[in-house]
C-alpha cells in the first residue's frame, strides 16, 4: 500500500514523501512502517494505542480514526499533521 508521508515525518523515511507498507488492517501497516522506520509509530499513535489529536489518517481520501478498519490493499494512506504554533 502507497503511504504519503507529511514533511514532519520525513526524517524517518530519509525524506522520502511516499513508501510502501503492509497490513491487513491500518493497525498492523503503521506497525509495518514502524519496523521499516523505527520511531515513525510513535510519532503518530500515543501510549494508549490512539492516535494522537494532531495526527488525521485518510484512506483514499476517507478520514480514519479506526486502527481496526480492515485494508484490501490497493488503498492509499494519506497522514496529516497539524501544525500548530503561537
Amino acid at each position: 500500500m502507497k503511504v504519503l508521508i507529511p514533511s514532519p515525518l520525513r526524517s524517518y523515511t530519509r525524506d522520502r514523501s511516499a513508501v510502501e507498507a503492509q497490513g491487513t488492517t491500518l493497525g498492523q501497516l503503521l506497525n509495518d512502517l514502524d519496523r521499516q522506520f523505527p520511531g515513525m509509530r510513535f510519532r503518530m499513535i500515543d501510549e494508549q494505542g490512539r492516535i494522537r489529536e494532531h495526527i488525521r489518517l485518510f484512506v483514499d481520501q476517507e478520514l480514519t480514526p479506526d486502527l481496526g478498519r480492515v485494508l484490501q490493499g490497493g488503498e492509499e494512506l494519506h497522514i496529516i499533521c497539524a501544525i500548530s504554533g503561537g
